[in-house]
């Protein structure tokens, strides 16, 4: 099946802004990028000129000694036998970072040949500017494509106008009647995931044991690149880091705990392999705040944090999850302790461009799940993995830091009370729409 993606309207935007620089496209393996480059160049370009710098290692020979962008541009013409033309060819540069040079000439690509469509993309380009690959800052728009999120799903299920107004956050609209299809979708989609593959299988067969084997084989990739790529001092590490991931959320405190990854274990032993970890795309860091004021990333609150996944689907895999849970009433928003909900709701705020980050008492008898900025609110949003919508810990941060709302998601419906708006677990992507219009 081929899938809908929601960043190519985003790309569509790029293509017609007046003031365009080149796009460098990033994301985890396995997200899709190629696709959806080679999808926008089909849809709105005559023809695509593609270098993937992974495959051809002949290619970067064009990027050494000058890095005129004219000079390049002919040499890739000639090398490739496609035409360049200005208003009808995109140029796309895959797994960029391979080749330093090239990811140094979109600097010159953008001053000297602003009318030429250049998009390319990175996998590993956290781990590449970590490692000291030159970065054209201020040169280049970046993107980030995210798994699909639950809306996508919903698109690609054929649910488009549940999805739309999901995205748009009018959970007012959206009648009852449709709550139990969102939530068995949801159900699935836990499961599932948004890797592209494992949700293209889903739709293609809905065969789960299918998806499970995707899933499978996108997690040993994974485990050959951290092979390829990883110092041999750090790799074992990293590898066990990576492993205690479900052990790790599966805890009542779901606060990254060091001794869980190797007994005995402290900072200073895996610190390298946490951020080679983010840097490759696959997992996300959630600090703690110390307060509720803005800027947030001036409150962390020293080295307490959660890590959270790329795909819940894919942590769904890592802790063997067996599909039985998908028919046994609500049991998959519960399992291991409501993690997958915590998981699921991490990722979609990430896709929004939130920077989530949570808040946990001193003294340990209360926490929050999530705090974001939202314009120039704090939001504290408390998750909940079922219908439960009793919320001491979310009352009395609005009440001691005096919060001018709280947020908490559950399977309860949607509902808009005077210091709490109560979103359904599958309205979590609509965040950002919903508080443009009800924050004052």
């Amino acid at each position: 099946m081929e899938l809908t993606r929601s960043i190519l309207s985003r790309l569509e935007e790029w293509k017609s802004a007046p003031s365009r620089k080149p796009l460098l496209l990033r994301g985890a393996r396995q997200t899709g990028k190629t696709w959806v480059v080679n999808r926008f160049g089909q849809q709105s370009f005559a023809h695509i000129l593609r270098i993937d710098f992974m495959k051809d290692s002949q290619a970067a020979s064009f990027f050494t000694g000058s890095l005129d962008p004219h000079a390049i541009i002919e040499n890739l013409s000639l090398y490739t036998g496609i035409p360049v033309d200005p208003s009808d060819t995109l140029l796309v540069f895959d797994e960029i970072q391979e080749c330093p040079q090239a990811l140094t000439s979109l600097k010159y690509f953008c001053e000297d040949t602003p009318e030429y469509f250049l998009v390319a993309t990175g996998s590993y380009m956290g781990i590449s500017l970590h490692e000291g690959s030159p970065f054209p800052v201020g040169k280049v728009t970046m993107m980030t494509l995210y798994p699909l999120t639950f809306q996508e799903f919903l698109q690609n299920s054929g649910q488009e106008a549940l999805a739309q107004r999901i995205e748009e956050g009018n959970y007012a609209s959206i009648n009852q009647a449709f709550i139990p299809r969102l939530t068995e979708l949801l159900k699935t989609y836990y499961f599932v995931g948004g890797m592209p593959e494992a949700v293209s299988t889903y739709f293609d067969s809905k065969d789960f044991a299918a998806v499970r084997a995707v899933q499978n084989d996108i997690l040993s990739t994974y485990d050959l690149d951290f092979s390829k790529h990883i110092e041999m001092r750090l790799l074992e590490r990293t590898r066990l880091v990576w492993k205690s991931l479900p052990a790790q959320l599966a805890k009542e405190n779901r606060r990254f705990v060091y001794g869980v990854v190797r007994h005995g274990a402290r900072a200073r032993d895996l610190e390298e392999c946490i951020q080679w970890l983010i840097d490759y795309g696959i997992i996300t860091k959630v600090p703690c705040l110390s307060t509720f004021r803005l800027p947030l990333s001036a409150y962390e609150s020293g080295s307490a944090f959660k890590i959270f996944a790329s795909d819940v689907g894919l942590l769904s895999a890592q802790a063997e999850l067996s599909e039985s849970v998908l028919v046994d009433g609500s049991r998959i928003f519960t399992e291991f302790k409501g993690a997958l909900t915590e998981q699921y709701v991490c990722q979609q705020l990430l896709a929004d461009g939130y920077v989530p980050y949570y808040w946990a008492n001193p003294k340990g008898n209360a926490e929050i799940d999530f705090v974001i900025e939202s314009g120039s609110q704090v939001l504290p949003i408390e998750v909940k993995a079922e219908t439960n919508v009793h919320a001491k810990s979310l009352r009395y941060v609005f009440d001691h830091f005096q919060l001018a709302t709280t947020v908490r998601m559950s399977l309860a419906g949607f509902r808009k009370d005077d210091w709490v708006h109560n979103i359904p677990l599958w309205g979590a992507g609509g965040l950002k729409n919903y508080f443009a219009d009800n924050l004052g």
